[in-house]
């Protein structure tokens, strides 16, 4: 073990592997004196919301404890008893030879259990930095995916083919029966689930084999294969990645309006997704220097005509060794949370404030959005009461939508420990309030 741990002493040794096991626990009488130990030295955090004693409270382990079961060599049992990969690619391939075989309802409910199966194991596995583990996982998950959305797409067509010749009746069904004519409660899907199946059925048909490789796409890039995002990336859910480009989706000039009305900032400020510069001309007119930085070269340039930085963020260090704010509308998707968490510790910045979906308050799983949350909490978050204005992404020439995005500022300050503090106060706004007269005239 190495010399920097402090020793946690039998009963915190057995409670760390339970929690290395369980991923967290709860702690009663005695155990909670144990627990409170080990989080005095930084092996576990109490979870906020179960803090009573005779509640059981809740106990998450930290990366100092998955450092510490890694370095005595419990985190291999931990991780080996979570994920039994051998046993998930069993049950991958059956799945895979039931819908060979054409029983397609007995492959999509295989797979479709598979599938969370070895997401949660992938998860587990990741928690603990177990890269061999977590990409064993990640690959079954990737096959189970394929497996059910194939099986899908065949019971979409079936479906359609029924009703093409008069033989679906009403209502929701299980298999599809022998007989000449069924419910829809035969297929094993719900409505919204045949939609979901035949868009997929679509977008195979106009580009065959792009199923298979929007999930390719996600291991070779090094990200977890999900529904979500192979709905994203077929364009059965949202704009295709490419579209999506960088996620470019400018701040519309009303939160600029409110955020600047509630909170000051430093004289000289950060936008480091500056994108074509909404943000930055709304700091600028509101007398502040700022920093221009993109991933992508927009050519966007300050009042003195200075262009911008180009380079990726999460990769750099600080901008200059003067003191700034950092105010910006991150990327959404995989890249925000190491975003959030990279501008935390590394920039450290007096006071940042970023533009986020309310719902990335939420999620346990990754560590970053944990870090940013929890650890380095906002001091204060204002919610937008009604929803801002559509954000379009950049380069989108198509019908304007009403946004359908619940949107808040969560702004950051850093204390004279050098902490973010440990409360967040929450406020709901309308940024309608802070509108000035003269684009009240022009708006309406």
């Amino acid at each position: 073990m190495a010399a920097s741990f402090p020793k946690p002493g039998k009963a915190g040794h057995e409670l760390l592997i339970k929690a290395g096991a369980e991923g967290q626990i709860v702690c009663l009488g005695a155990q909670y004196g144990v627990a409170s130990r080990l989080a005095g030295k930084g092996f576990l955090r109490r979870d906020p919301a179960r803090r009573a004693a005779t509640e059981g409270s809740l106990w998450n382990l930290t990366d100092r404890g998955r450092e510490y079961l890694t370095s005595v060599g419990e985190i291999a049992v931990a991780v080996a008893a979570k994920a039994d990969v051998p046993a998930l690619a069993a049950k991958s391939g059956r799945a895979a030879q039931l819908l060979r075989d054409g029983d397609v309802m007995a492959a999509r409910m295989l797979a479709s259990g598979v599938y969370d199966e070895a997401q949660a194991a992938g998860r587990f596995a990741s928690r603990f930095k177990a890269r061999e583990s977590l990409d064993a996982c990640r690959r079954i998950q990737a096959d189970a995916l394929l497996i059910e959305s194939r099986a899908m797409i065949r019971i979409a067509e079936e479906v359609d083919t029924a009703q093409d010749e008069g033989r679906v009746l009403k209502g929701r069904p299980k298999s599809i029966s022998d007989e000449n004519t069924f419910r829809l409660d035969d297929v094993g899907l719900t409505a919204q689930q045949v939609h979901a199946a035949r868009k997929l059925a679509k977008a195979e048909k106009k580009q065959p084999g792009i199923v298979e490789r929007a999930i390719q796409e996600r291991l070779r890039a090094g990200l977890e294969p999900t529904r979500a995002n192979l709905k994203s990336a077929i364009g059965a859910k949202t704009a295709t990645r490419e579209e999506r480009g960088h996620n470019l989706y400018e701040t519309p000039p009303e939160a600029m309006f409110a955020l600047l009305a509630m909170e000051r900032f430093s004289k000289l400020v950060a936008e480091p997704a500056c994108g074509r510069g909404a943000i930055s001309r709304a700091l600028e007119a509101a007398g502040h220097d700022v920093i221009l930085a993109d991933i992508v070269d927009y050519g966007t340039a300050d009042r003195d005509g200075t262009l911008q930085f180009v380079g990726d963020f999460m990769q750099g260090g600080r901008f200059c060794p003067d003191e700034y704010d950092i105010v910006t509308n991150p990327p959404y998707g995989d890249e925000m949370n190491a975003f959030m968490a990279h501008a935390l510790r590394v920039h450290r910045p007096r006071k940042m404030a970023l533009l986020l979906n309310w719902n990335a308050y939420g999620g346990y799983e990754d560590e970053d959005r944990n870090f940013v949350f929890e650890d380095m909490r906002p001091a204060r978050v204002y919610m937008f009461k009604h929803r801002l204005p559509m954000m379009h992404r950049d380069g989108w020439d198509g019908a304007k939508a009403s946004s359908s995005m619940n949107t808040a500022w969560f702004v950051w300050e850093r204390q004279a420990d050098g902490s973010y503090g440990q409360q967040t106060v929450l406020n709901r706004v309308d940024w309608a309030d802070y509108m000035p007269a003269v684009a009240e005239s022009e708006a309406a």
